[in-house]
């Protein structure tokens, strides 16, 4: 049994309570609620599996962490197998180049997969964004190791995913929407536990896209009825 376990270990397929260090190296999120949660921001290479549906403000919620990294270095930021029609005004008004954007629409989910696999590990690009429903561990294994080794940032994303299959990431979200933004739990994270959903507050960055939050001490009153 304690081979076994050792073997497990080894493999990075057995979490230890003991084991809360945070991911060293990270980047500010851009928004206040989710550094706090993530303990400083997203990590700087990787993969970050995220649960969303289309058009909720996923990328929205992204866009200061790839504007602040695309500032940082010259590299490419690609968009795989996107579902929708990249808007290319809404990415120049958040101060993101379009020059340094890629966008790749593959044939096949299988296309879609070694294109990422090629993009992550070419250290030609700073982030590399895939939409793609399902992924096996060893397939999480190999662009993991293509993030680590192109010094990358990889943001899946996936649907309803399945709650049994854990995958071998750095980072697990589940979106959801919310009146004022997103709320979000972080379902995995290395060296931390999964934590209660929270509402990432996007108002002051998108007053049109989000619900004007009434004043608290506000009480309505019953109208009287006239006769």
């Amino acid at each position: 049994m304690n081979t076994l376990l050792e073997q497990l270990k080894n493999k990075r397929l057995v979490w230890q309570a003991n084991q809360q260090n945070a991911i060293a190296n990270t980047d500010s999120t851009g928004y206040q609620e989710l550094d706090v949660a993530l303990h400083g921001g997203f990590p700087q290479q990787g993969v970050i599996d995220i649960d969303s549906a289309v058009g909720i403000g996923e990328i929205r919620l992204l866009l200061p962490a790839l504007r602040a990294r695309q500032q940082q270095t010259q590299r490419q930021l690609v968009f795989i197998a996107a579902p929708m029609q990249i808007n290319g005004e809404m990415f120049a008004q958040a101060g993101l180049s379009l020059e340094h954007i890629l966008i790749i629409q593959p044939e096949t989910p299988e296309h879609a997969l070694w294109s990422a696999e090629q993009c992550l590990k070419s250290g030609c690009c700073h982030s590399v964004l895939l939409w793609h429903q399902q992924l096996e561990v060893a397939q999480a294994k190999r662009l993991q190791l293509a993030a680590e080794q192109g010094d990358a940032l990889h943001l899946l994303f996936r649907h309803k995913r399945q709650l049994s299959m854990s995958l071998p990431v750095n980072l697990a979200m589940k979106l959801s929407p919310h009146a004022q933004g997103l709320s979000v739990q972080i379902t995995k994270r290395k060296g931390g536990w999964p934590d209660n959903p929270f509402q990432v507050d996007m108002t002051k960055a998108w007053p049109t896209l989000t619900r004007v939050r009434h004043a608290d001490n506000v009480i309505q009153l019953p109208q009287s009825k006239v006769s």
